[in-house]
């Protein structure tokens, strides 16, 4: 975009608007501050898609604003009515939190279940399904009990939960679907297989499985690594002598839930928007999207995203 070669006219640091692109708009907001604007009121009932990763809470808050114990968990199931407010009678919100440990001790907390668990209660929300979202290239953490003392691994996923207000949310697992393993590309241009009862007493019959469907139905154990996607997103953060936010959201997994929940051009909002990963996203595949974000560093960071586009 080429009205970003530098962070002059950035709009801060008084609240509001920061930056627009082609399909989207980035706010300089808590999201509290949002939910009482009137920049939110165009939102109301029209956001078909709510996909976010707030301050996971951590045991050493840092910079970005993690907050922790029940004080975390008033904080964010308080934003559950407000923000299923936002929705379209098919909308959804996707939430993913991180593991938390206690203090001194390789115990894992239980604080990230029980705050999705009041987030869906105080919402008036349907827990549509869990999700895992797996990161094998994580650092080895808590570092203490997994590379000083050796008695944890590493840990390494996310809770993903998925939420609407209502049965009749829009979802389509065919825009998901995964490429067939080997084996049943073969079992497929076989077109034949052993047909029995299994074990677990399914009977399978002898043309369950030949159908192509053009691919694999996913599972809800969903895995994404480190890319080299975000080099823009770094180069222009160093270009602009800002801090690069410390817990991006995985673009692969923005990508599931956009693709799998939302058609063309709907709107995608991001309450925690970091470095706008979700309006990255949205940006390329043609959703419309808007992002709140109270640190300027992290806004102005975000633009990198959008500088090829």
């Amino acid at each position: 975009m080429n009205k970003f070669t530098d962070s002059s006219w950035f709009r801060a640091p008084t609240p509001g608007l920061a930056y627009t692109t082609k399909f989207g708009e980035a706010y300089q907001f808590t999201i509290e501050q949002f939910l009482s604007s009137k920049e939110s009121l165009p939102l109301r009932g029209k956001v078909e898609l709510i996909v976010t990763s707030p301050p996971f809470p951590l045991v050493s808050p840092k910079r970005y604003g993690n907050k922790k114990g029940e004080e975390y968990l008033n904080w964010l199931a308080n934003l559950a009515e407000p923000l299923s407010e936002l929705l379209t009678p098919t909308g959804s919100i996707v939430l993913e939190i991180g593991n938390a440990w206690v203090k001194g001790e390789p115990s894992m907390s239980t604080l990230p279940l029980e705050t999705l668990i009041e987030f869906g209660k105080r919402g008036g929300l349907k827990l549509n399904q869990q999700f895992i979202c797996n990161n094998p290239s994580r650092l080895p953490s808590p570092a203490v009990w997994v590379n000083i003392k050796r008695i944890r691994v590493k840990d390494s996923y996310t809770h993903v939960w998925w939420y609407s207000k209502s049965e009749t949310t829009k979802a389509d697992n065919r825009r998901v679907l995964q490429p067939y393993s080997k084996a049943m590309e073969k079992l497929l241009t076989r077109g034949s297989y052993n047909t029995a009862t299994r074990p677990s007493d399914h009977s399978i019959g002898e043309t369950s499985f030949l159908a192509d469907n053009g691919g694999a139905i996913p599972s809800s154990m969903l895995s994404f690594g480190n890319t080299n996607t975000s080099k823009p997103y770094r180069d222009w953060c160093i270009s602009q002598n800002v801090r690069l936010h410390p817990a991006r959201m995985q673009e692969g997994l923005v990508k599931f839930f956009l693709e799998f929940l939302t058609d063309e051009n709907d709107l995608v909002f991001d309450p925690f928007g970091g470095s706008a990963t979700t309006g990255s996203v949205a940006e390329k595949s043609g959703r419309r999207w808007v992002v709140t974000e109270p640190e300027s560093d992290y806004l102005i960071g975000s633009i990198g995203r959008f500088i090829n586009d």
